[in-house]
């Protein structure tokens, strides 16, 4: 898989990096257990500073979807502890729901988007 910034992005590097790995893992681009490039080499290779791909990483380890192996470097694991997970994506949820609410996007609007969206990922995950 090929890492992109945008430069030009208001979003964080860090987190542009790690968004992209975590799509990465959705759409097997990784599988379980493989390991990612060394932070000297995907900083070197994308053009970022090896901290902001450190920070990337070590959020990526936080939220469960890698882990760091002695010999392998920083490895693909997501966490098996799907009570947390859902506890965690419900409150990400609860406020994206609430900016949609804001904006006056409807249930109806929200039910086709989460379909549109987890349909590409049907048979992925």
């Amino acid at each position: 898989m090929i890492f992109e910034i945008d430069f030009n992005s208001t979003e964080a590097f860090y987190m542009q990096l790690r968004d992209q790995i975590i799509l990465g893992i959705a759409t097997r681009a990784f599988s379980e257990g493989e390991a990612l490039p060394s932070v000297r080499k995907l900083s070197e290779d994308i053009g970022i500073n090896m901290h902001t791909v450190n920070k990337a990483y070590t959020v990526l380890r936080d939220e469960g979807f890698v882990k760091v192996d002695k010999r392998r470097g920083v490895v693909i694991a997501v966490d098996a502890d799907r009570i947390r997970d859902i506890e965690r994506f419900r409150k990400e949820l609860s406020i994206i729901l609430a900016r949609a609410a804001c904006k006056g996007i409807g249930r109806e609007e929200i039910h086709m988007l989460i379909d549109e969206i987890y349909d590409e990922y049907k048979g992925e995950i």
